[in-house]
């Protein structure tokens, strides 16, 4: 009786009677206004649920203060989960006083069962100006966050997910930065996540076949991420060409997980499998490439005696950027496309032949698998997204291939771990590699087990202090996630 009531009210609230839609109405056929406050308990309600959540709407001028005093109590929460909760609410966050704009919803505090899910599935894409969305101690499952993410994948402004006190056993968060992912922000602090969650997230920022190419910022704070973790999101980072922000603050990385982020950072030799699967790449490239002009050609022969203007337009204007390109090709050598700062530090493009033996062959190999790379970086390139493990400059040096490390992280929080001061010289030198050609802006290391008064330290954060255009936010930021709750 009470969930027809409602149902009622927010009928009638709607301009809606109930005479024209009640009797014929369930929760398919309900067609969301995007309004957060009608079509919340309208659905809820179709759904015959007995305690529906409150909706608690945010007027612009209100948003700032409310919205700190909230997170502070959610940070204290996360530490202290004897903590009183209010009644279940859904927290909406309005761009301007219009209803229905809504650009945050948060769900804080209080258990989200199927209902509730299913609900937020059909709402939130009537939400055309939705920005974030937040989890918080909310009880998530994995089945949840599947069916959550077939609707955000749908969301047309929706980019920002915080999904923080839900430990998942399955550990599906990686879902979330799936190469076709649209978020560009995601927290996923104090969620308990391990060794394992972190070898599927590496896997998610990229391998040799696939990389995240939207993420920006990454928040990994107060979970229970070793060495072993460590490793895998450091293997993450190294085909990464987006990433900018990460935060393994609060963890339990110590030296070793240390090690592997540090020489991400600074150039490093392809193993034996990416050098393989580098050669396949360039071989289905130049098979890729092979096609497109024998069809571009066969094509243009079959070509109807009178065309369309359209069609005839457009295809004079491939066949004359193909023969623009081919002229190029022939009047520049493939290698000395490459960029002219490289090419001294490059033999891997000028490789002696005189050299017998075994290095000898290797290089000859090198440089040939190399040749189609920079032949048809102009005409694949302009079509499609390049491999990360194509999309850089490689050097050959000492029968290796090296790429120049990840050069797009800027932010690197590692605060509250356990790295000693073994690990600061691989930081420094790493740093130093860098050089001018981009990389980290700002490195974290405080709450470490070394002295700050350290001379390795010190040196490290003269050099940051040098390019740490953050430096402003940095204090800010950091005392945010000191009020997480450790694992």
């Amino acid at each position: 009786m009470l969930s027809g009531f409602k149902l009622l009210a927010c009928l009638l609230f709607s301009g809606q009677t109930p005479t024209e839609n009640l009797p014929a109405q369930d929760f398919d056929e309900y067609q969301c206004s995007g309004n957060v406050e009608i079509d919340f308990p309208g659905l809820c309600a179709l759904l015959d649920m007995k305690n529906i959540p409150a909706v608690c709407t945010k007027q612009p001028a209100s948003l700032t203060t409310e919205t700190e005093e909230e997170d502070t109590d959610d940070n204290k929460s996360l530490i202290d989960d004897s903590s009183i909760w209010p009644k279940p609410c859904l927290h909406a966050e309005l761009e301007s006083e219009d209803p229905l704009s809504a650009k945050n919803l948060k769900i804080s505090g209080w258990r989200v069962d199927e209902q509730i899910v299913r609900v937020l599935q059909k709402m939130l894409l009537s939400l055309s100006k939705l920005q974030s969305l937040h989890f918080w101690q909310a009880g998530l499952t994995d089945q949840m966050l599947i069916s959550l993410l077939n609707t955000i994948s749908l969301c047309s402004n929706l980019r920002a997910v915080t999904l923080e006190g839900n430990p998942l056993p399955e550990r599906s968060y990686h879902l979330l930065l799936s190469e076709d992912s649209i978020l560009t922000h995601l927290s996923l602090r104090n969620n308990r996540i391990g060794n394992e969650g972190a070898r599927l997230i590496g896997s998610a920022l990229s391998t040799t076949r696939s990389a995240n190419k939207n993420l920006l910022s990454l928040n990994l704070a107060f979970n229970c991420i070793g060495d072993e973790g460590a490793a895998h999101i450091a293997k993450g980072l190294r085909f990464n060409c987006a990433l900018l922000f990460l935060s393994l603050s609060n963890n339990q990385i110590g030296d070793s997980g240390a090690g592997h982020l540090a020489a991400t950072l600074a150039e490093f030799a392809l193993t034996h499998e990416e050098v393989v699967e580098r050669r396949k790449l360039l071989l289905e490239r130049t098979q890729d490439s092979s096609l497109r002009v024998s069809s571009d050609q066969s094509s243009v022969g079959q070509l109807p005696s009178v065309p369309s203007s359209t069609s005839l337009s457009a295809s004079k204007g491939e066949n004359k950027a193909k023969k623009k390109e081919a002229s190029k090709k022939e009047e520049k050598p493939a290698a000395n496309k490459e960029n002219p700062k490289s090419n001294k530090k490059s033999p891997d493009i000028k490789v002696p032949q005189s050299k017998g033996g075994k290095q000898g062959s290797k290089e000859k190999l090198t440089a040939q698998e190399d040749k189609p790379t920079t032949a048809l970086n102009e005409q694949v390139e302009a079509v499609e997204i390049v491999n990360p493990l194509l999309d850089r400059l490689v050097q050959y040096r000492d029968g290796e291939l090296i790429l120049p490390g990840n050069t797009t992280l800027s932010s690197l929080n590692l605060e509250g771990n356990k790295i000693t001061e073994k690990s600061l010289p691989l930081f420094l030198t790493s740093l130093e590699m860098q050089g001018e050609e981009g990389g980290l802006l700002r490195l974290c290391l405080q709450r470490n087990l070394f002295s700050p008064d350290c001379e390795l330290y010190v040196k490290i954060k003269e050099l940051m202090a040098l390019r740490d255009a953050l430096n402003k936010n940095t204090s800010e930021q950091t005392e945010e996630e000191e009020q997480g709750a450790q694992c």
